[in-house]
C-alpha cells in the first residue's frame, strides 16, 4: 500500500513501492505532502517518508527506512534498509548509506561520501553485529569521505573531504586525513573568500 500526502510530483518513470525480496513488518509506504521524486528514482515499500521529500535522478531508497521532513537526496544515491533520518537533512550525489546508518537534523553530506556498516565482511555473525554509525545533529561530511561501522561524528564536526573516519570525532571538532585525525574546532576556521571572519559561530557567540 502507498499512501501519499498533497501536492505531490512523482515523475512518470518514477517507482514507487517496489516490493523487497526479505521479509519486512509492513509493506506500506508512507511519504508527505509536497514530495519531488524525480526520473529513475525507486523508493521500497515499507518505508516512511516526511514531507518535503525531494530526490534528483535515479536515488534508491531501499525499505524500512525512517525519514524526517525535508530530506533532499541527489542523483545517484542509495539509502539500503534499515536507516533512521531525521530532518533537514542533505545528501549529495553518488553517496551511499549504509544499512542501520542514523543521521540526525541538519546533517549535510557531500557527494560521494560512502557510510559503512560490517565490521567484519564475510563472518558468519555478520548480520547480527552490522551497524552504521550515528552522525550528530548539524555535522558536515566532506566529498569522498568514508565513514567507519560503529563510529559517532558528533554535532556541528566538519569532516574534510577524502577522509576515512575510523574513531569517533568530537562535537565542533574539524578532522579529516587518512585516517582522519582531529586538527581542531570549527570556530578556529577563517573564511579564505574574506566574505566573512570566521565561517563558523558559537550558538551564543
Amino acid at each position: 500500500m502507498i499512501k501519499l500526502g498533497t501536492n505531490c510530483n512523482i515523475d512518470k518513470s518514477a517507482v514507487l513501492g517496489y516490493k523487497p525480496d526479505r521479509k519486512i513488518a509492513s509493506d506500506k509506504l508512507i511519504i508527505g505532502s509536497k514530495a519531488i521524486v524525480r526520473t529513475g528514482t525507486i523508493v521500497y515499500l515499507g518505508s516512511i517518508i516526511g514531507n518535503n521529500f525531494e530526490t534528483g535522478h535515479n536515488v534508491v531508497v531501499r525499505e524500512e527506512n525512517n525519514i524526517g521532513d525535508n530530506l533532499n537526496i541527489w542523483n545517484n544515491s542509495t539509502v539500503d534498509y534499515g536507516c533512521k533520518i531525521g530532518d533537514n537533512v542533505k545528501i549529495h550525489c553518488n553517496c551511499y548509506l549504509a544499512q542501520f546508518t542514523t543521521i540526525e537534523d541538519g546533517v549535510f553530506i557531500a557527494p560521494g561520501a560512502m557510510i559503512t556498516n560490517d565490521i567484519h565482511p564475510g563472518c558468519r555473525f555478520f548480520r547480527k553485529c552490522m551497524r552504521g554509525p550515528l552522525i550528530k545533529k548539524g555535522a558536515r561530511i566532506g566529498a569522498g569521505s568514508v565513514i567507519l561501522p560503529f563510529i559517532t561524528i558528533g554535532e556541528r564536526a566538519l569532516i574534510g573531504s577524502g577522509s576515512v573516519v575510523t574513531k569517533d570525532i568530537p562535537a565542533e571538532s574539524v578532522a579529516y586525513g587518512n585516517p582522519a585525525k582531529v586538527r581542531g574546532s570549527i570556530y578556529d576556521l577563517k573564511c579564505i573568500t574574506k566574505i566573512t571572519d570566521r565561517p563558523y559561530k558559537k550558538k551564543n557567540g
